[in-house]
């Protein structure tokens, strides 16, 4: 006689959805595996075809398309579903005004749909804690971190992004709606921590075997990993009461900050510089490095801890820089996609710079 125990179970509560834009960028892939992790169905924006296997190996169903005021692509993600509990804004463009207005459309026609089918998404946008500005460096008198309720002076670089992404709650009516803020990512394909990682093997491989750093060493590094980062997003999607995520920015951040000459020493032991990483005067016009090594800010994230219970547990970069190193070089030696963009967008950037 068969064996029904298993057919007899307890029916589990119905799967949720989750579409996620930007999803084969640094933040909006590690969110999709995360939210696959937790048992969503979930769906990825992609603008190329050949970024679709990326997403298929993670179990992600891809959606090609491109972030409009008119989006093509919303009939072929309306054959999968027309109902999304959770919607997961990853994308960034400059200027970012324009681009908005794309988002914008995008979760309005989603948004609409779910509400015919009885469902109010929970909108997850990002934005990036760069948007409070600077604090100043470690062991200065005074010095706090920036919270959620910290004035915004964002870099002219990020100010359209700083402005239009407090209007996402604007529209309260068809979606709830919360702000994300992260910090500087690291892991696997190190984001724009790659731009330390490859000043540190071009040093390695000088003559001198040296690194000079034009910034202060006390300036503050305060990062997070990826995969924490993720989970933080998925712990706001799956807080039990919605009315106290809806409305609401969170800082996402390391349990403490890093300072450069930390992460100097780290540098120093992992590349084997043997003529030692120094400290130089720091740059007085603004330049990518400067945005790296200048950056002075310690964020704090004790919102999001307290309300959900998130906390990071990867280790920082200076604790685990040889791991962190190789992943980013095995990813570069695949061609991985976010390595070429970030390099793309750092050559852009430091071009602009030198232009100004």
């Amino acid at each position: 006689m068969a064996d029904t125990t298993t057919l007899n179970a307890p029916a589990r509560p119905q799967k949720k959805t989750v579409f996620v834009t930007g999803a084969n960028g640094y933040i909006g892939s590690a969110v999709c595996r995360a939210f696959v992790h937790a048992g969503y169905h979930t769906y990825g924006l992609i603008r190329r075809p050949e970024s679709a296997g990326a997403l298929l190996a993670e179990e992600v169903i891809p959606i090609v398309g491109s972030i409009s005021t008119e989006p093509g692509f919303l009939n072929d993600l309306y054959q999968h579903s027309k109902t999304f509990d959770v919607i997961v804004s990853c994308t960034e463009q400059f200027p970012f005004g324009v681009h908005y207005e794309g988002i914008l459309a995008v979760l309005q026609n989603l948004a609409e749909s779910s509400n015919r089918q009885g469902v109010k998404p929970l909108v997850l946008f990002s934005s990036g804690c760069k948007d409070y500005g600077t604090t100043d460096v470690h062991g200065s008198a005074g010095l706090a971190p920036h919270t959620e309720e910290s004035p915004l002076h964002p870099p002219q670089l990020v100010q359209e992004r700083a402005s239009f992404s407090l209007k996402i709650f604007e529209h309260a009516d068809l979606f709830d709606a919360a702000l994300l803020r992260p910090t500087p990512l690291f892991g696997y394909s190190s984001s724009y921590y790659a731009f330390i990682l490859g000043l540190a093997a071009a040093a390695a491989a000088s003559e001198s075997r040296s690194l000079e750093i034009p910034a202060d060493f006390n300036t503050i590094i305060h990062g997070c990993h990826i995969d924490d980062c993720a989970a933080a997003y998925l712990a706001l999607a799956e807080h039990p009461a919605r009315e106290a995520v809806a409305g609401q920015c969170f800082n996402i951040s390391g349990y403490r900050y890093e300072t450069l000459a930390e992460i100097a020493s780290a540098l120093t032991k992992e590349y084997g510089l043997s003529g030692g990483v120094h400290e130089g005067a720091p740059l007085a016009e603004a330049s990518f490095s400067k945005f790296v090594f200048g950056y002075s800010q310690w964020v704090g994230s004790a919102k999001i801890r307290k309300l959900t219970g998130w906390s990071d547990k990867r280790m920082l970069l200076s604790e685990n820089l040889h791991a962190y190193r190789l992943a980013y070089e095995e990813a570069e030696r695949r061609g991985d996609e976010g390595v070429l963009r970030v390099k793309d967008r750092i050559s852009k950037l430091t071009a602009a710079s030198a232009k100004a």
